[in-house]
Parts: C-alpha cells; sequence; structure tokens
C-alpha cells in the first residue's frame, strides 16, 4: 500500500501531493475536481504503472529527507545515493500578490539541484488524462514539452535539455535545473528567471501570512504548520474545505 506520509503543495487553486522520495502522485487540474493528472496514490502500491505521476529519479538511490521551508508551502526534497552524491528539490505552487491582487496560476514549479557528488538523474514527467485511463499525447518544441490534456492543455518549459526529459535519458545533474509544469502558454521571462522569482515571492507571501496568525505561546511552529495545510485544503473562490483532499495527509502532516 502507498504510504500516507505525503507533503502537499498548492496555493488555493489547486494542490499536489508528493511522496517522501518527491514524487508527484496525486493533483487534480485545473482545479480541485478536475481530471487527476498525476494519480499513482490510488494504485494501491503499484509501483509498476506507467503514468499519472512527476518524479526525478536518482541513479543507485538510498534514501531521502524532506521538510517544508520555515513557514511556508514549499517542499524541499533530498535525494541521496550510494556514492555520496546528493539532490535537492524544491517544489511549489506560486502565490504572492501581483499588480493588485493575488496570483495564484495552475503552475507547479520544480528547482533540481545537485548538492554533493556528480548525481545522475532521469526526469519522468508522465500525465494521466481520461481519469487515469491513458497517458497524454505529446508534442515539443526547443525548451518545453506539450501535454495535449483535453480539459487543460499542459507544458512544462525547462531549461533543461528537453530531448533528455522527453525520452527520460539520465544525465549528470552539474547545475540547477528548473521545470514549470503549467498550462499551455509561454513564459514571460526565462524559465531560470521565473523559477528563482517565484520562490522568492511565494516564500516571502506565505512569511507574511503566518505573521498575521493569532499564535499560542506553545506549540507555535505546529500550529502554523496545521495553518498552512488547512489552508491548502480550502478552494479560495468558494472557501470551501477539499475534504478528499485532507483525507489524504497523515496526522504527522501537520508536525512536519
Amino acid at each position: 500500500m502507498n504510504s500516507l506520509d505525503l507533503a502537499v503543495i498548492g496555493n488555493g487553486s489547486f494542490s499536489a501531493l508528493l511522496n517522501r522520495e518527491g514524487r508527484i502522485g496525486w493533483s487534480c487540474l485545473p482545479r480541485f475536481d478536475g481530471d487527476p493528472t498525476f494519480c499513482t496514490l490510488l494504485d494501491g502500491g503499484n509501483s509498476d504503472r506507467a503514468f499519472g505521476f512527476f518524479d526525478i529519479a536518482l541513479e543507485g538511490f538510498e534514501r531521502a529527507e524532506q521538510r517544508y521551508l520555515r513557514n511556508t508551502a514549499i517542499v524541499e526534497t533530498t535525494l541521496y545515493d550510494g556514492n555520496g552524491g546528493a539532490v535537492e528539490i524544491v517544489d511549489f505552487a506560486p502565490r504572492f500578490r501581483q499588480l493588485d491582487r493575488t496570483y495564484r496560476p495552475v503552475m507547479i514549479v520544480r528547482r533540481i539541484r545537485p548538492k554533493t557528488g556528480a548525481p545522475r538523474i532521469s526526469i519522468r514527467l508522465r500525465p494521466a488524462t481520461d481519469y487515469g485511463r491513458k497517458p497524454a499525447e505529446t508534442t515539443h518544441g526547443s525548451n518545453h514539452i506539450r501535454y495535449i490534456i483535453p480539459d487543460c492543455p499542459m507544458r512544462v518549459t525547462t531549461d533543461a535539455p528537453v530531448s533528455l526529459v522527453l525520452e527520460e535519458v539520465p544525465f549528470v545533474l552539474d547545475r540547477t535545473h528548473t521545470l514549470v509544469f503549467g498550462p499551455d502558454e509561454t513564459l514571460a521571462s526565462g524559465v531560470d528567471n521565473v523559477g528563482r522569482d517565484f520562490l522568492e515571492r511565494t516564500a516571502d507571501y506565505w512569511k507574511g501570512w503566518t505573521r498575521g496568525l493569532s499564535l499560542p505561546f506553545e506549540w507555535q511552529d505546529e500550529v502554523i504548520r496545521a495553518a498552512i495545510t488547512l489552508k491548502l485544503c480550502a478552494f479560495e473562490e468558494t472557501g470551501a474545505v477539499i475534504a478528499g483532499l485532507r483525507a489524504f495527509l497523515s496526522p504527522l502532516e501537520l508536525q512536519r
């Protein structure tokens, strides 16, 4: 059975669940009630499923560590191999103030950087369609791959070699790479600039939001983490709490 020790990212428009190794195994797009683009969480531990997930596979993988960046909804996962290599993956859904409104696009940003050694990774992005029945068809350009999803065509824009991402070929990670998975639209700036800017602005948003909470004297870290998690379980346009998402999260989630 799949572990329910999961991390959550989101921004009030949608959410995604990650396991301890950084695999995104659940996310409905473009809304909480949409077609589950990533859906391996429901496979009952069937690791042979060919599609419906987004992960970074590290050759010689041995162990993983995972944490939230303090007082944010940004998840940092570190994968270690058996040769002294390590990879850091930072995942988040952008959310910040822009043009006098809250900017919360249907977008997952993943920044991957080598931490130690010369780790070899493969990027495996395999969206599903038709409620997990079949993989999304693809087309691609010089720096993006387009996924033909009927209700919401998506694309990943990246500064990693597109052919290696498309064919899932392992390569040595010798610098930071950014992947922006979102609507089938061109980014307004370079993908690395977008990734760094959105990361900083999203971190600033969450830290500012947590400063406005009424906190007890004791258990402040736990209360802040619980508040962020519950906010990620709400659809901002109506205020509705997404009970299905909350059911996936273990009690340990509120204590990370």
